[in-house]
């Protein structure tokens, strides 16, 4: 396996810094030992991840605001339920935020233009067929955070994508699965 498809610094010359998400955001929000998690995304998987953070400071917060009021409004605090679970779900939600905000902040764009299609790497979409069944199956790669079995996408961080990065159309990857080791020939790899 070529070990250096895992490197981050072999994906630079590919990436592009994302466009600034939101200016307003509070840095004080984030933990210092955080803020070096880079992501690598899709330009359509950062903009699902925008578009999250989007929905919930506009329309979960206020709803959630509203059920403080409401339940603020109907007497003692002290032993109101109705409020107490609703500060709860702010807590909740303004820690998912502010965990959102922060992959936003480390976010970066894999630029697939760059990427050479003779071998499997991240978002390279490859024809597999299992040696062992005869069954073949299209996975396209993709970072750990836009991993969709349903979609066949999967993570370069599985035992399936880490056994595949790196390799050409015709070698073999010997895959470490929980059912033992399953031998995959790669047939095609496309983008």
């Amino acid at each position: 396996m070529n070990e250096r498809a895992m490197e981050p610094s072999c994906l630079c010359s590919t990436l592009m810094e994302p466009d600034a998400y939101d200016a307003s955001t509070p840095t004080f929000l984030f933990d210092s030992n955080t803020m070096s998690n880079v992501s690598y995304y899709t330009a359509e998987g950062l903009q699902k991840l925008k578009d999250e953070v989007h929905h919930m400071k506009t329309v979960e917060r206020p709803k959630i605001s509203q059920q403080i009021a409401e339940a603020r409004d109907k007497g003692d605090l002290s032993e109101n339920a109705e409020y107490d679970a609703a500060k709860e779900a702010q807590g909740m939600l303004e820690a998912k935020i502010a965990k959102m905000e922060n992959l936003l902040a480390n976010a970066r764009i894999i630029d697939d233009s760059d990427i050479d299609n003779s071998k499997v790497f991240i978002l390279s979409k490859v024809r597999i067929k299992n040696q062992k069944n005869g069954a073949e199956v299209t996975y396209t790669l993709v970072a750990e955070n836009e991993a969709n079995l349903a979609e066949k996408k999967i993570s370069v961080d599985s035992p399936i994508g880490k056994g595949l990065l790196g390799k050409a159309v015709g070698d073999i990857a010997e895959v470490q699965v929980p059912a033992g080791m399953i031998p995959f020939e790669i047939l095609e790899i496309s983008r």
